[in-house]
C-alpha cells in the first residue's frame, strides 16, 4: 500500500512538471544543492553587472561619436589618449579581478563537499548500460540488499554515495540534492547527498555513455525515519511467495526460462548476475531505468520486446506464450 502511494504520488508530480521542481537545481532540497544554487547565482549576477556596464559604455561610445571631435589621427588629443588608456586598463584589470574572484569561489564551494561529513549510511551505486545497480551495504552480511534505478534515504541525515562503473564513463546527477558525480572505470569515486524534506527526486546520468543515455534515470526517495526503517526492513526479506495457481505459474516461467539466468529473485533458485536484482521488483515505479512506469502493461511489452521499448538495451526478447507472458508479468508484480 505504502509503495502504491508513493508511485501515485510520483506519477502525479509528472503530471505538473511544468511547474514543479522535478530534476530542477533552482529548487535545492539539500546542503549541497542549495550550495551550488548560491554560486550560480554568484555567477549570473557579476556576469549580468559586467553585460549591463558594457551595454552603458557601448551606448554613450555611440552617442558621443555623434558629436563632431578632433580626427585622432591628424589632430591627437593626448587627454583623451590617456582616458581611453585608463578604460583598456581598468577593464583587462576587471576581468582579471572577477577571473580571480570566480576560481576562489567555485574552489571553496568544491572543497566544502569534499570536507568529510558524519554519515550512518552508505550506499554502492554502480552505473550500467544502461541503468543503476543500488547495493545497501552493512557490516552484517544479512543486512545488506541490492536493488535498481532507486535510491531511498532518510531525511535529514547525509548519506555517502560510493560509485564504480564496469563498462564506460558514466555521471551520477540528482540536481535537486547535489551536482554531478562521474563513475570512471577503474576508479572509486564518492558523494555526499542529504534531502531536506521527504519527496521524490529524480536523476540523471549527466555523462554520454552510449546510444541509451537519455534512457538512464534514478529515483531518490526521501523518507522519514521510520518510513525508511519500515521500506528497509522490507527490502531485507525475500521475495513474497505467490499465493495463487496464476502466480505460482509465473514463479515457474520465470525460474525454468532464461529469466533466471540474469536476474536474482532472493528466496527461489534465480540467482543471476547480470540484470537487476527482482526481489521487491512490484514496488518499483518504473521500469527500464525510468523509460516506462511499472504497470503490468509496459512490463508485459518490455519482457516481450524490450529492444520496441529501449533499442541497444543489453535484454534480449523473451519468447513466451501469451498465457505465460501475462502469468510472470502478474508474478513480477506481486513482488513487493
Amino acid at each position: 500500500m505504502r509503495a502504491c502511494a508513493v508511485r501515485g504520488s510520483f506519477f502525479a508530480s509528472l503530471g505538473l512538471s511544468a511547474c514543479s521542481s522535478v530534476q530542477s537545481a533552482l529548487a535545492p532540497e539539500g546542503d549541497t544543492a542549495r550550495a551550488i544554487l548560491q554560486l550560480f547565482w554568484f555567477f549570473t549576477a557579476v556576469c549580468a553587472a559586467v553585460w549591463l556596464i558594457v551595454m552603458v559604455l557601448m551606448v554613450v561610445a555611440v552617442a558621443r561619436r555623434r558629436v563632431a571631435v578632433p580626427d585622432p589621427v591628424l589632430e591627437p588629443d593626448p587627454v583623451q589618449e590617456r582616458r581611453i588608456g585608463w578604460i583598456i586598463g581598468g577593464g583587462i584589470a576587471a576581468t582579471i579581478a572577477i577571473f580571480v574572484v570566480f576560481t576562489i569561489a567555485s574552489f571553496l564551494t568544491n572543497k566544502s563537499f569534499a570536507e568529510p561529513r558524519p554519515h550512518g549510511l552508505i550506499v554502492k551505486v554502480t552505473g550500467h548500460q544502461w541503468w543503476w545497480q543500488v547495493d545497501y551495504e552493512a557490516h552484517e552480511p544479512d543486512q545488506t540488499f541490492q536493488t535498481a534505478n532507486e535510491i531511498h534515504i532518510p531525511v535529514g541525515q547525509p548519506v555517502k554515495l560510493d560509485f564504480e562503473s564496469p563498462d564506460v564513463i558514466h555521471s551520477f546527477w540528482v540536481p535537486n540534492l547535489a551536482g554531478k558525480q562521474d563513475l570512471i572505470p577503474g576508479r572509486y569515486t564518492s558523494l555526499t547527498i542529504e534531502a531536506d524534506k521527504p519527496g521524490i527526486y529524480r536523476g540523471q546520468c549527466a555523462e554520454y555513455c552510449g546510444i541509451q543515455h537519455a534512457h538512464m534515470a534514478m529515483y531518490v526517495v526521501a523518507q522519514t525515519a521510520s518510513d525508511f526503517s519500515q521500506w528497509r526492513a522490507q527490502q531485507l526479506k525475500p521475495a513474497q511467495a505467490p499465493n495463487n495457481a496464476e502466480l505460482r505459474h509465473g514463479q515457474q516461467v520465470f525460474q525454468s526460462g532464461a529469466c533466471a539466468m540474469c536476474h536474482t529473485i532472493t528466496g527461489t533458485n534465480a540467482g543471476g548476475q547480470v540484470g537487476p536484482d527482482l526481489t521487491h521488483f512490484g514496488s518499483r515505479m518504473t521500469i527500464a531505468a525510468g523509460t516506462a512506469r511499472n504497470s503490468l502493461g509496459n512490463l508485459s511489452g518490455w519482457i516481450a520486446d524490450p529492444q520496441r521499448m529501449k533499442p541497444y538495451t543489453r535484454m534480449p526478447p523473451v519468447a513466451l506464450t501469451g498465457p505465460d507472458l501475462l502469468a510472470v508479468s502478474h508474478y513480477l508484480e506481486s513482488l513487493k
